[in-house]
C-alpha cells in the first residue's frame, strides 16, 4: 500500500469523525417529547416604556463589567439596555410564552403551539421583525450520558519527572512554560466558556481546586443540567483549568470560569444563536474578561435557514453580529475555526467571522496545518484563521475524568484562551483589542499571513517581552 493511499485513508477516516462544531457521544434517536411548538425571534424597533436608565448602570450591570468597559474607555451605551418590560408584557399577553432576551440585538425569543401568532404581530407597532427558528422535531438525537468518573488515573499516565506531562507538548509550542514560571497563570482574569455540556465538571478530581464562579444552562428546553449533557465542554474545559501535576496541567489553572452551556445537542437549529448570545450578553454582565466559544454553525436540520458562504463577513448572520458586540464590550473573543476544511464547505463557521475576534486553526504536534483545520479568509476579505494551535491530537481529560487524545480546532481554540489569560494577568493595561492584535503579532507566520495557517503558532513569551514596546502603558493606565 503506497504512502499516498494511507495518508488519503486517514483524511477520510478524520472527516468521518470530526463534527462541524463538536464531537458528539454515541446516540441513538428517540421520539421528542411534549407539544408540537415553535420558537420564534422577535426583533423591537426600540427600548421605549424601559424602566431602565444609561444613569444608573449599576441596575443591570455588575461592578466587574462596569470596571472592565472603565479601565478600557468604553461607555456604556443603548445597547447595554434590557429589553422594554412593558413591551415584553404586551408581548406574554398574546399567549406565548418568553424565553430569553438580548439586550444587544434588543429581541424576543418566544415559544408558541400557534403558528398564526406571528401574523399577530405585525400589528404591534414595536414589533419590527418575527423570524422562525426553531421548530420541535419528530425525534432527536439522545446523547449517551457517563456517569461513572476515574477517582485515579492509570499508571501509565503519571510522568513522576514532568510537571506538566502529557500538556508539556501543547503548552511549550505556544511558550507557555515561561510564562507560568513568571508566576502568571491567569489568576484575576475570569473566562467563560460557551459549550455544549460540562458532564461531571463537579465530580472530577482534576477539576477540584478549579474557581468555578458558576454554571448556567440557556437552552430553553434542556433535559437536565449542564453537567450532565454531554463532556465536550468538559474536555474544552480541561485545557485551561484541569490541574493534575505529573498526568495533565491547563495552561491557565489560576483564572476563574463561568461554564454556560448555549448548545443543544439534540438538534441543530437557528435557535442555537440566540443561545449562544444570551450567554454571550450573560457573560458580559457578569464581568467576564476573556470568552472561550469551540462551537461553530453554518448547516442546520432540514437545511432551514442554512447559511451561505457570502454571510462570512463578521455582521450578516445572528451570531457574528453578537459576537463582533464583545471587543466593544471590552471582551476578547477567541473562537474555534472549525472542522470543515476537508469538507464542500471547506472555511471557517460562524461566529469565528466576528468582527475583532481571535479565531483558531488547528496544528499537529509538529506544527503542521491539520487538514480538517477550516479555512479563510472571511467574505470581506480579513485573514482567518488569526492563529494556530496544537488540535490534532490534544491532549484532553474527559466527561469521565479519564485522559484521553482528541482532534479538532475545538481543543486548539482554549489553549490559546487560557495564555491569553495568563498574558493579560501580566499586562492589565492592555485593552481586548491589544491583547488580541499583541497575540498575532507575537505568530511565527506573522510576517507571511495567510488563510490557512493565520499569524501562526503564537509565542506568548515572546508577546510579553515585546507588550511593552507594542503597547506602553499610559500614564492614566491602572
Amino acid at each position: 500500500m503506497n504512502r499516498a493511499f494511507l495518508v488519503l485513508l486517514t483524511c477520510m477516516a478524520i472527516s468521518l469523525t470530526l463534527s462541524a462544531h463538536t464531537h458528539r457521544s454515541p446516540s441513538h434517536k428517540r421520539a421528542y417529547a411534549g407539544e408540537k411548538c415553535w420558537m420564534y425571534r422577535l426583533i423591537l424597533s426600540n427600548k421605549n416604556g424601559g424602566s431602565f436608565s444609561l444613569q444608573h448602570p449599576h441596575q443591570f450591570l455588575s461592578h466587574k463589567a462596569l470596571e472592565r468597559r472603565r479601565r478600557q474607555g468604553i461607555d456604556i451605551d443603548s445597547t447595554d439596555l434590557p429589553v422594554s418590560r412593558k413591551y415584553l408584557q404586551q408581548i406574554e399577553a398574546t399567549g406565548v410564552r418568553i424565553k430569553g432576551t438580548s439586550r444587544w440585538h434588543n429581541s424576543v425569543l418566544i415559544e408558541t403551539a400557534d403558528t398564526s401568532l406571528c401574523q399577530a404581530f405585525d400589528s404591534l407597532s414595536f414589533v419590527r421583525l418575527c423570524t422562525r427558528v426553531w421548530q420541535s422535531p419528530d425525534s432527536v438525537t439522545e446523547s449517551s450520558s457517563k456517569r461513572s468518573v476515574h477517582t485515579d488515573f492509570n499508571p501509565w499516565d503519571s510522568i513522576p519527572s514532568s510537571y506538566y506531562a502529557s500538556s508539556t507538548e501543547q503548552i511549550t509550542s505556544v511558550g507557555g512554560t515561561e510564562i507560568h514560571k513568571r508566576g502568571f497563570n491567569g489568576r484575576g482574569i475570569t473566562i467563560a466558556v460557551l459549550d455544549e455540556g460540562f458532564e461531571n465538571i463537579n465530580r472530577i478530581p482534576s477539576f477540584k481546586y478549579t474557581r468555578i464562579k458558576g454554571q448556567r444552562s440557556f437552552v430553553a428546553a434542556p433535559k437536565e443540567k449542564g453537567y450532565n449533557e454531554s463532556d465536550h465542554g468538559t474536555k474544552v474545559f480541561s485545557v485551561m483549568a484541569a490541574n493534575a501535576p505529573h498526568v495533565f496541567v491547563g495552561c491557565a489553572t489560576a483564572a476563574s470560569y463561568w461554564l454556560l452551556q448555549c448548545e443543544d445537542p439534540r438538534t441543530e437549529q437557528q435557535v442555537e444563536e440566540d443561545y449562544w448570545t444570551f450567554a454571550a450578553e450573560f457573560a458580559d454582565s457578569v464581568g467576564v474578561d476573556i470568552i472561550n466559544s469551540s462551537l461553530g454553525y453554518n448547516e442546520f436540520d432540514s437545511h432551514y435557514a442554512d447559511h451561505q458562504l457570502h454571510e462570512l463577513d463578521g455582521t450578516s448572520s445572528f451570531i457574528s453580529q453578537s459576537a463582533s458586540m464583545l471587543h466593544r464590550k471590552g471582551i476578547a473573543l477567541v473562537c474555534s475555526a472549525g472542522n470543515n476544511g476537508m469538507g464542500p464547505w471547506k472555511k471557517i463557521s460562524f461566529p469565528a467571522d466576528a468582527l475583532e475576534c481571535i479565531t483558531v486553526g488547528a496544528v499537529t504536534t509538529s506544527l503542521q496545518n491539520a487538514p480538517f483545520s477550516s479555512v479563510g479568509p472571511t467574505q470581506d476579505g480579513r485573514i482567518k484563521p488569526d492563529v494556530m494551535a496544537i488540535g490534532s491530537p490534544a491532549y484532553l481529560i474527559s466527561g469521565r475524568g479519564a485522559l484521553v487524545q482528541d482532534m479538532g480546532t475545538s481543543f486548539a481554540a482554549p489553549l490559546i484562551c487560557g495564555m491569553m489569560a495568563c498574558l493579560w494577568q501580566a499586562l492589565p493595561h492592555l485593552t481586548a483589542l491589544q491583547l488580541m492584535q499583541l497575540v498575532r503579532q507575537c505568530g511565527n507566520n506573522a510576517a507571511h499571513a495567510n488563510n490557512v495557517y493565520g499569524y501562526g503558532v503564537p509565542n506568548f513569551t515572546q508577546a510579553l517581552e515585546r507588550a511593552y514596546q507594542l503597547f506602553p502603558p499610559s500614564v492614566s493606565s491602572h
